[in-house]
């Protein structure tokens, strides 16, 4: 047994909510185009996963600010989130993903702005 966690923290829907709207952090979307097209945060910046571990740069509304990463359930996003610490960025991820995000009655929107959901 491990008692001591190893790789970036990890923040509620909540936290990331409020992080994201009141400081300089970033809320970086790891999941796959069309998972982001059916619906993600508003304010969101959106960076694949896949693009990342093959070496892609973040997104530039994403450089140099802390992190604050997503996916669907919270397991692509622990792994982004190291990897991204590995790069020197400050990151951590959210816990249950976009699917608690969404349970905790915070907003999803599509492209334009109306709702979405979670794909």
């Amino acid at each position: 047994m491990f008692l001591f966690r190893r790789g970036p923290a990890r923040v509620t829907p909540a936290d990331a909510h409020l992080r994201t709207r009141g400081e300089d952090a970033v809320l970086l979307d790891v999941r796959e185009p069309a998972e982001w097209a059916a619906g993600h945060a508003p304010g969101a910046v959106h960076a694949p996963l896949s693009a990342l571990q093959a070496g892609a740069a973040l997104p530039p509304a994403a450089q140099g600010r802390p992190l604050i990463v997503i996916c669907r359930s919270g397991h692509r996003s622990q792994r982004a989130a190291k990897l991204l610490t590995g790069r020197g960025a400050a990151a951590v991820d959210v816990q249950g993903g976009m699917n608690a995000w969404a349970a905790a009655g915070l907003p999803v929107v599509v492209g334009h702005g109306n709702s979405g959901s979670i794909a």
